[in-house]
């Protein structure tokens, strides 16, 4: 049965504003305070994006973690650390600090951006508890002390999906060709995320059954991602005489292979050999020797490694709790756990927009699978972590209060389903 909620979570427009400023001068405080309060650490791969910049900046030669061309990293935050060190002056002032304080601007942007993609999926009770939540979440206030690629990525990855629920709901070229592009600087930033075209195109064909549409708009959305890699493609083509679409760097893929992260298992002689051919062998023997071993690292171990723990960014000191501890590392397994929940409750209920987030999740997870697990890789994952354990929770409270009442539904599921619809303006 329909759930009528929407009289119990609207809000005159002043009230709204009013908690949206409140929420993000929270967000502000937490983010400059923990910017000027610690000490941040400067991690390996902060080192060697430094030294990467320098060389570019010095000599015209872009590669990373050595001194002739390469395409190991794609070049999106490499060229957003070099703008910045030029601005700088890098050969006079640090450049790390402007860094960190033009993050904690994109990270603010990134919060509205998430607001406005649950505002898209659902109403506003729920938008603005998700806003709440990642304004105190820890690691999106700890990212922004880290010299790396995780906030820029976030903010690429919130606004190419409200911009590709735009481009569901507008059906237009031009909404298509903007989310290629923001597809392709996503790209640039973070090279996994371009497996996510084909399979949301295909979630548009299976959920609006519509042949001639969906190829349209897939096809100006590949032109759009087009565009923007065009350069750096043409780069490797010219320096490297390789055709590269993304990256070069195969050692997290091969290091993925190490069941535990035990790199001496010795399982595979890699003198002479590759990292690829490494990585080949290791998991044709791993999987027909050790099936048990391997199956279980890639699922529910690599899992464990990945969502089990908080991205900390590069590291701080004195900790900036944030929330009292130990409420932050629980807030962040709450989310984890409950998510399998939301998970079960979207997919059962699949043609509504919120079942984009929930298609993005999992094919992100199992992308990472394939990969060395690292707790780091989580953070692009919780924005839509978040939104969805929420519109699922106050469903299944919204449920359980019309049940208690006796004046609601009998269908949970049903109560989930509908309350990103009922919410709505």
């Amino acid at each position: 049965m329909y759930i009528n909620t929407s009289r119990v979570f609207t809000y005159k427009k002043p009230l709204l504003i009013t908690f949206i400023i409140l929420i993000f001068g929270l967000a502000v405080y937490l983010r400059l305070d923990f910017l000027m309060t610690v000490n941040h650490h400067i991690s390996h791969d902060t080192l060697n994006y430094d030294t990467m910049v320098r060389q570019l900046l010095e000599k015209g030669i872009y590669a990373y973690k050595d001194s002739t061309p390469n395409a190991q990293v794609t070049p999106g935050y490499p060229l957003f650390m070099a703008a910045v060190y030029t601005l700088v002056d890098y050969h006079k002032h640090d450049p790390f600090p402007y860094i960190r304080y033009i993050q904690l601007i994109i990270s603010l942007v990134t919060l509205w951006m998430i607001y406005k993609v649950s505002r898209k999926v659902t109403g506003q009770t729920a938008s603005l508890i998700v806003l709440l939540v990642c304004s105190v979440y820890p690691p999106f206030i700890w990212s922004n002390g880290a010299v790396l690629t995780e906030t820029l990525a976030t903010f690429f990855l919130m606004l190419y999906i409200f911009v590709q629920l735009l481009v569901f709901e507008k059906k237009t070229n031009i909404s298509a060709l903007l989310g290629g592009a923001l597809m392709g600087l996503l790209v640039l930033t973070r090279s996994e995320f371009l497996i996510l075209i084909l399979p949301v195109y295909a979630f548009h064909y299976f959920w609006k059954k519509e042949k001639k549409l969906t190829l349209r708009l897939l096809l100006f959305t590949c032109i759009g991602t087009g565009i923007v890699l065009s350069p750096w493609v043409i780069r490797n083509a010219v320096t490297l005489h390789e055709v590269v679409i993304a990256s070069t760097q195969v050692n997290p893929f091969q290091a993925g292979t190490y069941p535990d992260k035990n790199y001496e298992d010795g399982l595979v002689d890699r003198h002479g050999k590759t990292q690829m051919e490494v990585a080949k062998e290791r998991l044709r023997i791993g999987f027909t020797e050790h099936t048990w071993q391997f199956t279980k690292w890639y699922t529910v171990g690599k899992l464990k490694y990945i969502y089990a723990n908080m991205y900390f960014g590069s590291g701080h000191s004195p900790l900036y709790p944030v929330l009292p501890s130990p409420l932050g590392s629980e807030l962040h397994l709450a989310l984890v756990y409950f998510c399998p929940v939301a998970l079960v409750a979207h997919i059962r209920r699949w043609r509504q927009s919120i079942a984009l987030l929930t298609l993005i999740l999992i094919i992100m997870t199992l992308t990472r699978l394939a990969f060395v697990p690292e707790y780091r890789y989580n953070y692009t994952a919780m924005p839509i972590i978040i939104i969805m354990d929420t519109i699922t929770g106050i469903a299944i409270l919204s449920w359980v209060w019309q049940k208690v009442t006796k004046s609601g539904t009998n269908d949970p599921q049903e109560g989930v389903a509908n309350y990103a619809e009922c919410t709505r303006k």
